[in-house]
């Protein structure tokens, strides 16, 4: 009998997090959609079938949401091929112009968020042969981006999340990756105040980074693979760096912010 893989997906009724279940259900998994977005939720768990997704309120900042949600999916499937913690919030402009409160949010969503889902999950991934964590990071977790400070800061935490993770739970046989895109159209990005999106664009649809997120779900090669950036603007900027000193890196990030 084939075996039925299972995602996990936070944010999944809007964006990428919608993009994927679309596609992972496509290719035959069952999905746990999980949003504060009840009505997107709705219209998303009717379009795929009851039979190939299971609906779920989750808030990510909230630990005994997540308890609820995580039992929940496994008493439905068994196990748990794949979290990714895909929900996130952004704010931009100069540090000073946004409020700390909403700083705060942004840290508490896609920090605090992510973290709750990896040491919650921990125990049902552990109990699925080949599970794995993707964390949506971002192409702002390759240097300091202007105008996204707080929005870089949080991204930068989850892909140093990531990289421990990834080395402490392989003897647990769980790999732990990010997926690091540049901007996408999705509603996060419209009206963003950062000169960085004038000067490169939106060229990323929800479909290029739903792939990219499903290719590392389905990867088999070395657990060193660890990040996945998304198209070629990510990875030109993600070798750069990690290739150049820190001067060049400022360089090309001050020249974007410009």
């Amino acid at each position: 009998m084939q075996t039925i893989h299972c995602v996990f997906i936070t944010g999944a009724a809007t964006g990428i997090g919608r993009a994927a279940a679309r596609l992972f259900s496509k290719q035959g998994w069952f999905v746990g959609l999980a949003d504060i977005d009840t009505a997107g939720l709705k219209a998303l768990g009717e379009e795929l079938g009851e039979a190939h997704c299971l609906t779920m309120a989750l808030d990510v900042r909230d630990a005994d949401a997540w308890h609820t949600a995580l039992a929940s999916f496994h008493r439905a499937t068994g196990r748990l091929d794949v979290l990714l913690n895909n929900a996130g919030i952004l704010i931009s402009g100069p540090l000073e112009a946004n409020t700390l409160e909403r700083h705060q949010a942004v840290l508490d969503v896609n920090v605090k968020g992510v973290l709750n889902g990896c040491q919650l999950a921990k125990p049902y991934l552990q109990s699925t042969p080949g599970s794995r964590v993707i964390n949506m990071s971002s192409a702002a977790a390759v240097y300091g981006q202007a105008s996204l400070a707080t929005y870089s800061a949080s991204k930068f935490a989850v892909r140093a999340l990531t990289e421990a993770l990834n080395i402490e739970w392989q003897k647990d046989g769980i790999r732990v990756m990010d997926v690091m895109p540049l901007f996408v159209q999705t509603d996060m990005v419209t009206n963003m105040n950062a000169r960085s999106i004038e000067r490169m664009g939106v060229r990323l649809t929800t479909q290029d980074v739903a792939r990219t997120i499903y290719a590392a779900a389905t990867y088999q090669g070395s657990f060193g693979k660890v990040h996945w950036p998304v198209g070629f603007m990510a990875t030109w900027l993600f070798r750069l760096t990690a290739l150049g000193p820190d001067r060049l890196s400022r360089f090309v990030a001050s020249r974007l912010a410009a």
